[in-house]
């Protein structure tokens, strides 16, 4: 399903945006070394409680995973990079972590996702990692628009990633929002420009470059949801949600320090 939002729908979706950025600002602000990835899937939950969202996690039963997901964010770390389960552990100094949280506010969905390094024992290599998929994720975004094809958004975030000289897995990428978590159109994070389905005003993309150092293949933890690198390398991740508006591409999820 390709779901198109109408300009009066638009202001609920900027809320849902809003509410996203805001709780993974205030989680990637509270997070220090010991902090127990437990204790930010609770912070989450009585965020997106107190602010009347329902949680696109919690209830999660897709056939890739082994559902229902049963939390309210997912918590990446190190070698995880996708669909980060959370569980009994404490953040050590230099660890990456990813955050990823979509939420739904009266009835639109907003999808973000942000990498850093816990503490300040940061690798050179982690912040390069993490900086390309945020150059990347700036590309396919500054690709979007009125009349430009889903490939085109594609070939811009992979020609990003391949030049920075990580590999790019294509099982899973960014995709369509709106009143559900995942539709249609699938966007993959390498492509042909000039292909795929032609934007539209009011639809809703979430975009999500994620790499892993030196593989392009997934393993699956034990948990049936984590999704690490087969190679054990480290990993980052970084998503917007965007609307296509006349003039472009509006970003919903900017975080605070981001916004105009």
């Amino acid at each position: 399903m390709i779901e198109i939002l109408s300009p009066s729908e638009l202001p609920r979706a900027r809320a849902a945006g809003a509410l996203v950025a805001d709780i993974l600002q205030t989680v990637r602000d509270r997070v220090t070394v010991g902090t127990n990835l437990l204790d930010i899937d609770r912070w989450t939950q009585e965020m997106i409680v107190a602010a009347g969202g329902v949680s696109c996690y919690v209830d999660y039963a897709p056939s890739f995973g082994r559902g229902p997901f049963g939390h309210y964010i997912c918590t990446s770390v190190n070698d995880a990079v996708l669909h980060g389960l959370p569980h009994d552990y404490r953040l050590a100094d230099g660890d990456l972590l990813t955050l990823d949280l979509a939420v739904s506010k009266d009835g639109l969905v907003a999808d973000s996702a942000v990498s850093f390094v816990v503490g300040g024992a940061a690798r050179p290599e982690d912040l390069a990692m993490i900086e390309a998929t945020e150059r990347a994720l700036a590309a396919g975004i500054a690709a979007a628009g009125p009349g430009a094809r889903i490939g085109d958004l594609s070939h811009a975030i992979g020609s990003v990633l391949a030049e920075a000289g990580y590999p790019v897995n294509t099982e899973f990428g960014g995709h369509g929002v709106g009143s559900t978590m995942h539709q249609d159109p699938h966007v993959a994070n390498t492509g042909r420009p000039g292909r795929g389905y032609r934007l539209r005003p009011g639809l809703l993309l979430a975009l999500e470059p994620w790499i892993m150092a030196d593989t392009d293949e997934l393993v699956t933890d034990a948990d049936g949801w984590t999704l690490r690198s087969a190679t054990g390398s480290r990993t980052a991740h970084s998503e917007h949600t965007i609307a296509i508006t006349e003039d472009g591409a509006e970003v919903l999820t900017l975080r605070r320090g981001d916004r105009g």
